[in-house]
């Protein structure tokens, strides 16, 4: 193959700060939504068995078409993918922010899901081909990576200001500012080179088996919340979740052009990022939901002083990911910055477990905080830049989805196994602690914070096997010059020259 010189996007620093923008819309509205659910709840009259459905609407949605939107923005192009998510996303942030009842709500998140399968893929996929300078491929995945694992926090403090000044529905309206910008500068400065589409017949069967197995694994672990991890529902969705994915494995091996080609998953190094990255978003979604009801109930915060109770941890994660993240990618293995990095995680973790009802802030929850951080933002950013690269530009949307995949699908398995536990723990502290309790109030937010601490020891156990996975399976050398990553299998190599060559 004759070589190529590359072609270097002039505009490439100002598409970043769109692509970012786009990114941190869909990242905040992880979490934005949560804050603002008590307030919607009752200006709608939502019922409590309806609620968890404006978190589950979106987290179905989104989660079951990752793959479809990151095939999708191969096809068409990442560009209008890009555009067209960003413009579908506001349109249901606006019908959501005016809904009014509880069907409209709904549907709303739904739809946001939809766009935000189509948006998420493909603006990972345009960092992909847009930076293949090592050294700027360090940067640019350090600012995605740092927006990536902060802009959930970010969320929490937005949701908190926007519920208590203005009013719930802005946390949907706010979207739209967002993506109105984000699709002016897309239109402006964005290339997506032609000659990196897939225009490979879209697998139907694929789609159809992907889709479905995903939201039966989805919809499974939701249901284990709220209905039991032994409950026939719940174990018939994980049944036909299995059977639904092991199928689309098999036709995935056998059609001419696959939705997944399995050489994007069954690389060593990528399947190591995947696998680690979804452990260590379960450890993170736990630490979330739990930490914000207890400075809200236990401490009684208020929504805005939760939210700002997270910016230390925003703080650490931008620093571990632009400061140490893109600084060392170039130069150390990624597996010597991840593994460390959900290591140093676990220890912030690790000093989450001793919180009790009189803890100090500054003491104990701040420093928590700073290393969570600081260690997830090290280790996010090599494993981003990681997964994408050495793929072929064709595959670059599946192989970005895949990264949302395992985060949505650990977000999802967060929620669900992390608070039954601490649920199955608080039920089980209040019946044997009933007789010498001063308080049935007093009993009652014990009971409440001995169960998120043993549901916290769990997500330290799951980011220590995040680190672990990372150090073992992920094997690939520095991300610093040449086309191929050293270690990676052969596809891998060769496939890492085309990327290259754009």
């Amino acid at each position: 193959m004759p070589e190529t010189a590359p072609f270097v996007d002039p505009r490439r620093w100002k598409a970043l700060i769109f692509i970012a923008l786009a990114q941190l819309m869909v990242v905040l509205d992880a979490t934005i939504v949560n804050i603002a659910l008590p307030s919607a709840q009752a200006d709608l009259g939502i019922s409590d068995g309806n609620r968890q459905w404006v978190i589950t609407a979106y987290a179905l949605a989104f989660g079951g078409l990752l793959l479809f939107g990151g095939r999708i923005a191969d096809l068409w192009g990442r560009k209008r993918t890009f555009i067209v998510g960003l413009a579908g996303f506001a349109a249901a942030s606006a019908i959501g922010g005016a809904a009014l009842n509880t069907g409209v709500l709904l549907g709303a998140r739904a739809l946001q899901g939809v766009f935000g399968a189509l948006l998420a893929p493909s603006a990972l996929s345009l960092l992909a081909v847009m930076f293949t300078d090592p050294k700027e491929r360090a940067k640019a995945f350090g600012v995605f990576g740092a927006i990536a694992g902060g802009g959930g926090a970010v969320g929490l403090i937005l949701g908190g200001v926007l519920t208590e000044y203005m009013d719930w529905r802005w946390t949907f309206f706010v979207n739209i500012p967002f993506a109105i910008v984000a699709a002016i500068g897309a239109v402006a400065v964005i290339r997506d080179p032609v000659e990196s589409r897939n225009t490979s017949r879209l697998d139907v069967p694929g789609v159809l088996l992907a889709t479905s197995g995903l939201v039966s694994l989805v919809y499974g672990f939701t249901r284990a919340e709220s209905d039991g991890w032994s409950a026939g529902l719940t174990i018939g969705l994980f049944v036909a979740a299995a059977v639904l994915l092991i199928a689309f494995v098999a036709v995935e091996s056998r059609v001419k052009a696959p939705l997944l080609p399995l050489r994007v998953v069954t690389d060593r190094n990528r399947g190591g990022v995947y696998a680690s990255l979804g452990l260590a978003i379960i450890g993170m979604f736990g630490l979330f939901l739990f930490l914000t009801y207890y400075m809200q109930v236990v401490k009684g915060y208020s929504p805005v002083r939760t939210g700002f109770a997270f910016l230390p941890m925003v703080a650490g994660m931008i620093t571990g990911s632009t400061q140490i993240g893109a600084r060392l990618m170039t130069r150390v293995p990624a597996r010597l910055l991840m593994g460390p990095g959900f290591l140093v995680a676990s220890v912030g973790m690790l000093l989450l477990t001793q919180i009790d009802l009189d803890t100090s802030y500054p003491a104990l929850i701040l420093p928590g905080f700073l290393l969570l951080g600081l260690g997830m933002g090290t280790a996010f950013m090599p494993a981003m830049s990681l997964a994408t690269h050495g793929v072929e530009p064709r595959d670059a949307g599946v192989a970005s989805a895949m990264v949302n995949t395992s985060q949505q699908v650990g977000g999802a398995i967060g929620t669900a196994l992390l608070n039954t536990i601490a649920a199955s723990a608080t039920t089980a502290y209040a019946k044997s602690h009933a007789a010498g309790a001063p308080s049935r109030t007093a009993l009652q937010l014990q009971s409440m914070v001995h169960g998120y601490t043993a549901a916290i020891w769990w997500a330290v156990g799951i980011l220590v096997a995040a680190g672990v996975i990372a150090i073992t399976m992920v094997n690939a050398g520095h991300q610093g010059g040449g086309g191929a990553v050293a270690g990676s299998d052969e596809g891998a190599a060769e496939d890492a020259i085309p990327v290259m060559a754009h």
